[in-house]
């Protein structure tokens, strides 16, 4: 495969009992740039995942949705940055974050799992941090340290229309990271999604 390949990964746990919950940010946004793309999804077995071909004008890209469960999620990125001989310098993972507000994105090129399985598994699979992570805040109850039910949990009318929003600026942010670097992607879009901050502190 040709040396200008891009991989964007969202993570998610697979299935209509996940779909549209909190912890499927990920998922979402590979989504939403299928779209915007007019990529068209097949389920690929030899790697476990949802897999998406993008042509934008010099960049290749792959859109990768894990079907593996957020907590495996490494298994079917290490396999197809194999496969297509992707080094972690041009892979994107996109991941919620319930330690961020609702609405707030943060793009770090390497970095800690933060506590996220699906980072930890992906460190643990590729033997490396150094690769560009996406963040996208879905909050969190106050005061909660348990939160599975909460990460799990769908999203309300409200906090939909929000995402629906911040899911087009995170989008705007992965197309900045593949087009011109991660470090224009980070300076223009890092923090809450332009036009958001005050809608969402009326939350």
């Amino acid at each position: 495969m040709s040396a200008d390949l891009y991989l964007i990964v969202g993570l998610g746990n697979p299935g209509g009992e996940y779909a549209k919950t909190r912890h499927n940010a990920g998922f979402l946004l590979a989504e939403r740039l299928a779209e915007r793309w007019k990529a068209d999804w097949t389920f690929e077995k030899k790697f476990n995942a949802r897999v998406a071909r993008v042509q934008r004008e010099d960049r290749q890209a792959l859109l990768c949705e894990p079907q593996t469960y957020m907590n495996s999620s490494g298994e079917a990125v290490r396999a197809i940055a194999d496969f297509y001989q992707v080094s972690a310098a041009r892979m994107l993972v996109v991941v919620d974050d319930a330690d961020l507000l609702l609405g707030e994105l943060r793009l770090r090129p390497g970095g800690s799992s933060g506590g996220h399985h699906g980072l930890e598994s992906i460190e643990q699979h590729l033997g490396t941090r150094e690769y560009a992570r996406q963040r996208i805040g879905i909050g969190r109850v106050a005061g909660a340290r348990q939160i599975t039910g909460y990460v799990l949990g769908k999203f309300d009318s409200t906090e939909a229309a929000l995402m629906d929003k911040v899911l087009t600026v995170a989008a705007d942010q992965a197309e900045c990271w593949l087009d011109a670097g991660i470090q224009k992607a980070m300076n223009q879009f890092n923090g809450p999604a332009a036009g958001l901050d005050n809608e969402r502190k009326e939350q």
